[in-house]
């Protein structure tokens, strides 16, 4: 499983390098607590496989939760399920919210 750092996120948004959708698979309730901008909801515990059908496979997908557990399951999924472009945000929102963004409040 592939996996980035927040960090290394936002230096690959901040310069552009790829087009990247931000799979945030976290319960409502968190997001609406800190949310990365942009980013699509769509909790674990409602995807299966219809999910696939909307997910691009002509760019990356970036997979975050809270502390990246949840997310790596997700991303783990994605890829027995065909998609290639596929990556656990290691940390999580809560490693981002320490390194990249101290504005985003922590829970």
């Amino acid at each position: 499983m592939q996996s980035l750092t927040p960090q290394e996120l936002h230096q690959k948004i901040e310069q552009g390098q790829a087009q990247i959708m931000v799979l945030d698979v976290r319960e409502p309730w968190e997001a609406h607590l800190a949310r990365l901008e942009g980013s699509v909801l769509a909790p674990m515990s409602t995807l299966g496989t219809g999910v696939m059908a909307d997910l691009p496979d002509d760019r990356d997908i970036v997979v975050l939760c809270h502390h990246g557990v949840r997310s790596a399951i997700v991303s783990l999924w994605l890829e027995q399920n065909g998609l290639e472009r596929v990556f656990n945000l290691s940390g999580g929102i809560d490693e981002w919210s320490l390194t990249v963004d101290p504005s985003l409040p922590r829970y």
